[in-house]
């Protein structure tokens, strides 16, 4: 059963992955990209504005140029990468999809931490 489930885990993440990487490639190559519903009717950043950038950049592997198209998120990449993989290897161990307690609580902080952002910087 767990051979089933990493297989299922592993054809979801490349297919994400695939995506992201065809959608980078489109608004490289055509400038066109998926506009931001809030900035277009209220002039103001929500806290996604600046993602489509940030993963350009980091195509691109500059690392200092993503940082700069949206600091927070670049910053939690590596504590939300940690808990979406130990719940991809929990899921493949036992087929528990449910989350853990600290698991829950890296997810809430980084909801404030980028809601947070995004009201500072339309402040600034």
């Amino acid at each position: 059963m767990g051979r089933k489930r990493l297989i299922r885990v592993i054809t979801y993440t490349l297919c994400i992955v695939m995506a992201g990487f065809v959608y980078g490639i489109f608004a490289k190559y055509t400038g066109l990209a998926i506009p931001c519903p809030i900035y277009a009717v209220t002039g103001l950043k929500c806290p996604g504005c600046g993602v489509t950038r940030m993963c350009l950049a980091m195509m691109r592997l500059d690392f200092h140029g993503a940082f700069l198209c949206h600091p927070v998120l670049f910053l939690l990449l590596i504590p939300l990468g940690i808990v979406f993989a130990g719940s991809a290897m929990t899921y493949v161990k036992d087929g528990t999809k449910k989350l853990k307690p600290w698991q829950n609580v890296i997810l809430y902080i980084s909801i404030v931490l980028l809601v947070g952002y995004g009201v500072v910087r339309n402040m600034i």
